[in-house]
């Protein structure tokens, strides 16, 4: 019972990273010291996509489910828990490089809109 707890907790940890690292910008317009701390989650998170490898809590939580007497899932947590929603064909390489690609271009326009603000204003 308890692996399988650790097990769900990762799963959780693993989605609020993807989700501060997609939208992690946009907490800077109320707080200042967010970049801080989503820059460099963007950044790994933008590695993944672009380098195709798996995020390590995935066989952190494949490890857990073993542990608990489950069974552990082949392929990435995106393509796992998130592609089978948005995308049912699966993951591919080109995939992921548009996805990379989605998760930089809109960091940037949330950057470039943060920058922007002070400019406008003064």
């Amino acid at each position: 019972m308890a692996w399988r707890v650790l097990a769900d907790a990762v799963v959780l940890f693993h989605l609020l990273f993807v989700a501060f690292a997609v939208g992690g910008g946009l907490l800077a317009f109320r707080w200042r010291w967010v970049p801080w701390l989503h820059l460099p989650a963007l950044g790994w998170a933008a590695f993944v996509e672009f380098s195709g490898r798996i995020c390590p809590l995935t066989p952190l939580e494949n490890h857990l489910r073993a542990a608990a007497g489950a069974e552990a899932y082949a392929g990435g947590f995106v393509e796992h828990y998130l592609l089978p929603v948005l995308y049912p064909a699966g993951l591919t390489r080109e995939l992921q490089w548009t996805l990379g690609a989605g998760l930089v271009a809109f960091n940037l326009a949330v950057y470039a809109l943060l920058a922007w603000r002070p400019l406008r204003r003064g």
